[in-house]
């Protein structure tokens, strides 16, 4: 596993001064920017967004992790202090994140542990970031990923919510929301603290990993209303009108037979076609550790084939988007 480290200033110093020489050597005729500037991708969605079954220990090492700022907030929900994080407002630089201390299960109504293993584990930022950087060597990625297991687009990933007239769903109100809350705050705070570093985020996507909650009766035929809401509020919420949307989830889910798993592959599908800048991402070809949740490998491949379907949109004419 990787060793965890604050990302301090003179770490990050390092990594801008890095960037910035790279970027001077491959310009010729445009003058450098006044400040560095990063690409920032945002991870969210449930426990394959966490990798609640990707361990750390199975991570093939690479190198080029070192240089990319992450800042992450991952376990169960709600979000709340039992939560595996980089730390009191912090960026720290990509690798497996430990399990923490979560929540002894049984305490509260969902608790899973944050990771299965004791060593904890990663989600598709790995190969996501790692193919990417084929592509531009240069240090100029930055991750931030806010992902819950067992966790629902319906109801906690939901941008807004009405009070039910329902007595028996006041207990749930305050978790209504909670894991979009979390997403947008950690994004606002990381984002800013960029900027007091001295360099300029730029969004370059938002990859989601999600869809299993949401395989039962009336959250799966609303799935492709909840999503579209969902990413109108984030690109609201962010600033980002054009923020890409990549969207995945584990199409095998306790059985790829299950129209309620296919209703939810067909929403993403839709939203996918009804906007130029979402794409869905099939994810029917990576490895399981069970059948819920894909394993490091499975993994590694979800977060590379992101990163190419990212490619094939940054590519392709605004015409073609579509």
């Amino acid at each position: 596993m990787h060793t965890h480290y604050e990302f301090k200033r003179s770490s990050f110093r390092f990594i801008v001064i890095l960037f910035a020489t790279a970027l001077a050597a491959c310009q010729t005729l445009d003058p450098a920017p006044s400040q560095p500037t990063f690409d920032v991708l945002i991870v969210a969605g449930q426990s394959n967004a966490v990798g609640f079954d990707a361990f750390a220990a199975d991570l093939p090492s690479n190198a080029a992790d070192a240089s990319v700022p992450f800042w992450w907030r991952v376990g169960d929900p709600p979000p709340d202090e039992f939560d595996s994080t980089s730390g009191s407002r912090v960026w720290r630089t990509l690798a497996a994140q430990p399990k923490g201390t979560p929540k002894p299960k049984g305490s509260e109504r969902r608790q899973y542990g944050n990771f299965k293993s004791e060593g904890g584990g990663f989600g598709p930022e790995m190969g996501l970031v790692r193919r990417l950087a084929e592509e531009r060597p240069a240090p100029d990625l930055a991750v931030i990923k806010v992902a819950f297991s067992g966790t629902s687009l319906q109801s906690d990933w939901r941008p807004t919510w009405e009070a039910s007239p329902d007595p028996a769903s006041e207990a749930d109100a305050p978790e209504v929301g909670a894991c979009y809350r979390a997403l947008i705050e950690e994004t606002r705070i990381a984002l800013a603290a960029t900027r007091q570093e001295g360099w300029e985020p730029r969004l370059r996507g938002f990859f989601w990993i999600q869809g299993e909650s949401d395989t039962v009766s009336g959250a799966a035929n609303a799935y492709a209303e909840n999503m579209q809401g969902l990413i109108a509020a984030l690109r609201r919420d962010l600033g980002a009108p054009k923020l890409p949307v990549l969207m995945a989830f584990n199409t095998h889910f306790r059985g790829s037979d299950r129209p309620l798993v296919k209703a939810v592959v067909n929403a993403q599908r839709l939203v996918a076609s009804d906007d130029p800048h979402a794409v869905y991402v099939d994810t029917s070809a990576a490895t399981l550790a069970n059948a819920a949740h894909f394993d490091a490998p499975g993994t590694l491949n979800v977060g590379k084939w992101f990163a190419e379907a990212l490619l094939e949109l940054e590519a392709a004419p605004p015409a073609m988007k579509r």
